[in-house]
């Protein structure tokens, strides 16, 4: 269970999209946290990659090679 405080114009906002549609404002809350959460979880996955990267632990592939290698491969 979650509960969250929002500010007066969201909370309106919710409300009124909710009645427009016919679905509950749980549902539209539910649906912003779960892509708004794939869009973070990408961000942190993508940060400590270059995190790896800047530290040697990994290494990059140029653009070209890998649209030689997975592409245009002829």
């Amino acid at each position: 269970m979650l509960a969250i405080r929002l500010p007066k114009s969201v909370e309106k906002r919710l409300e009124k999209l909710a009645r427009r549609t016919g679905r509950t404002k749980t549902y539209y809350a539910r649906q912003a946290i779960l892509e708004h959460l794939a869009d973070m979880e990408d961000v942190h996955l993508a940060e400590r990659a270059l995190e790896r990267i800047r530290n040697g632990e990994e290494s990059t592939i140029a653009l070209k090679d890998v649209l030689k290698r997975h592409v245009l491969e002829r």
